[in-house]
């Protein structure tokens, strides 16, 4: 099968799928796209960009079996706007995030024209996959709300007619090798979400804070993205939590990011939003212990529901419970036994999201559609 991909926004986890896909899969791949810049505009003009340039390659004899593309695309626009052969191929749509539940921090900013973008691109597609089981129940429920709010000729049956084709296909993660060892000292935790209201950095602040009056002894790596507004609580941790920082910033490289990932004895999520959770995974894939909120997708991923013994993984969310449990596990490292005899078991758990295990699997599913 040759596969047409357009990714309007080529960066963080929308460059890593189709990365990740076709360097594993038995399928040949077209990619079309362009650089993550301008989230906004990218919706906006993509489908015309892409138009002009598949025309091109159409009139030079190029042709494909499937079109492949992520939510940041107008699908339905850009349908409208390439040639005929183009038009009867199947189209596929990935949802790495949606705009109609990505959070804003008033919902009058939340720019409806993109939300109905994304829902048209769901009815202009064959099949619509989701990252997670979460998002795909999120989306579905916030398209039936949005709908609801128009004033007149509500397409109510575009929720069911986006429920008959919705799909469940986690991202998948490049191979990351766990550490051999592990350095002395205290428990090292690691923060890797994005530096934004959406993960809550409040919480985990406050949290080490707690341990810090507490006299309990600790490391923290903090390393997400950062982008022009960054919440204030970050520049006053910097310098309350001076003495206990090993890392502070984006890891520009991906081998500093895996080895900050190596270094963790702990992973640890506060987020009020999340659709997946790649670097948990990858954490785990290096052999950090996981402490996630017991909500979001964070249960599906780790497969609390399937796996004996993923209870201890998960807080209630509060302040509290997060505070508790690093001091359980600050303990457990002062006597040698963060992991007790199973020390692999995460790591297992994880594997299945490594792309030479996923990858065939999205290879079938794509072939069928």
């Amino acid at each position: 099968m040759i596969i047409l991909a357009l990714e309007p926004y080529y960066g963080g986890s929308h460059k890593a799928f189709i990365d990740g896909w076709s360097a594993v899969s038995r399928h040949s791949w077209t990619v079309f796209k362009l650089a993550p810049y301008k989230w906004k505009w990218r919706m906006r003009h993509s489908a015309i960009t892409f138009a002009d340039k598949i025309s091109q390659c159409v009139t030079e004899g190029q042709k494909w079996d499937l079109i492949f593309c992520s939510d940041m695309l107008n699908l339905a626009e850009f349908i409208g706007l390439v040639p005929q052969a183009v038009q009867k191929l199947p189209a596929v749509v990935y949802f790495h995030e949606n705009q109609l539940t990505y959070p804003v921090r008033f919902e009058s900013e939340r720019d409806y024209q993109f939300a109905m973008t994304n829902i048209t691109t769901a009815l202009a597609a064959k099949s619509v996959w989701f990252n997670s089981a979460f998002h795909r129940d999120t989306f579905i429920e916030a398209v039936k709300v949005f709908l609801g709010k128009m004033p007149d000729c509500q397409p109510i049956n575009a929720i069911e007619r986006i429920r008959a084709k919705a799909l469940v296909y986690p991202q998948g993660v490049n191979v990351i090798s766990r550490r051999s060892g592990r350095k002395t000292g205290p428990l090292r935790i690691l923060w890797a979400a994005r530096w934004e209201h959406d993960k809550n950095p409040e919480d985990f602040f406050e949290a080490l804070k707690a341990l810090k009056d507490g006299g309990v002894d600790f490391r923290v790596s903090v390393i997400g993205e950062q982008f022009r507004q960054v919440p204030e609580v970050f520049e006053w941790a910097q310098r309350y939590f001076a003495e206990h920082i090993d890392r502070w910033g984006y890891q520009e490289n991906r081998a500093e990011y895996e080895k900050a990932l190596k270094e963790a004895d702990a992973f640890v999520s506060t987020a009020s939003h999340e659709f997946f959770g790649i670097s948990a995974v990858e954490a785990g894939l290096a052999g950090a212990y996981p402490v996630l909120p017991r909500r979001l997708a964070y249960p599906e991923i780790i497969g609390l529901d399937e796996e004996e013994g993923t209870e201890e993984f998960f807080y209630d969310g509060s302040v509290t419970a997060l505070t508790d449990r690093l001091t359980v596990l600050a303990k457990r490292v002062e006597k040698g036994r963060l992991w007790g005899e199973d020390t692999g078991r995460i790591v297992r758990l994880m594997g299945r999201y490594e792309w030479d295990n996923l990858g065939g699997v999205l290879d079938q599913a794509i072939a069928k559609t």
